[in-house]
């Protein structure tokens, strides 16, 4: 959307073939749900941009084939950020130890860093100062793609407890004759499926070209809350075998916290929604 066409037509090939793994670098060690704290930089130097700083909480750091960068070019706290194509291997780039994380674990996560890192300047996406924008917009999207990957996990979550629920015994009959057990499974049923209605009616506003960044963080929010919920009961619905890993519940579940932090917390996706709610309320107000 963004890119040039000699940009698009040197990465989009290859990465829609899978040829290629792309990295998004725009959270830092002191910028995470504050964006625009950001303080990596990229200086203009005749023909080239040179990066310095660091980037924090990177999946695939140093094993994508490029990273989309976002720096500051100017002091302006939110038209001062510009985003930019840094290719696997670019002088002056290199990466940390890889982060030893709960969940997520088939990912590598890593800082990047920037110590003078020179880039041709046709390699900055869009134009300067419209980093905000483009990451913001990515965001929206990115909480549709985390709201889709909860859902699943609750669904996972669900199928796996209710089949073994079918299966176990105790007290000489299935733990599915228990009313506690059926109204766990029954919560557990309902909050799937209103995450997935939820990204749903998101996806279709997003794919109608209308405003869609209210209902992306609500789907977000119910999506990553409900799988937290779900994958936590489906360990509960299977007792002490579920805290084993002879049954996946348990990495569901830790792989679902993680849908609660990533792509905006879900404390800000509240933020946003609120924001959004008190502005259509005074609009309402001022036209009545």
């Amino acid at each position: 959307e963004h890119g040039t066409d000699e940009q698009r037509k040197q990465l989009l090939p290859e990465m829609l073939s899978g040829d290629q793994l792309g990295a998004y670098c725009l959270s830092e060690p002191q910028a995470g749900s504050d964006i625009s704290a950001m303080t990596t930089r990229a200086a203009r130097d005749g023909d080239d941009y040179q990066l310095s700083g660091t980037k924090a909480w990177i999946s695939h750091g140093g094993e994508a084939d490029f990273y989309l960068v976002f720096a500051r070019t100017s002091d302006d706290r939110t038209k001062g950020v510009s985003a930019f194509h840094v290719p696997a291997g670019a002088d002056g780039m290199e990466f940390g130890a890889p982060e030893q994380k709960m969940g997520m674990t088939a990912s590598t996560t890593t800082q990047v860093l920037f110590d003078r890192c020179r880039i041709p300047a046709d390699n900055l996406v869009g134009e300067e100062g419209q980093g905000m924008r483009i990451a913001l917009g990515a965001l929206d999207s990115g909480r549709l793609g985390i709201a889709a990957c909860a859902t699943g996990l609750g669904q996972a979550a669900l199928d796996v407890a209710s089949t073994y629920a079918v299966g176990r015994e105790q007290f000489g009959r299935p733990i599915t004759d228990f009313q506690g057990v059926q109204f766990l499974l029954a919560d557990m049923a309902a909050a799937v499926e209103q995450s997935r209605a939820t990204y749903l009616h998101a996806a279709r506003l997003r794919d109608a070209g209308r405003p869609y960044s209210r209902q992306a963080s609500i789907a977000k929010l119910t999506a990553t809350d409900g799988a937290m919920r779900v994958t936590t009961d489906a360990v509960q619905v299977l007792g002490g075998y579920g805290y084993t890993k002879d049954f996946p519940v348990e990495r569901y579940m830790r792989e679902a916290k993680v849908t609660q932090i990533f792509e905006g917390t879900n404390q800000v996706q509240r933020m946003v929604i609120g924001r959004d709610v008190v502005r259509g309320a005074g609009d309402r107000g001022t036209s009545s």
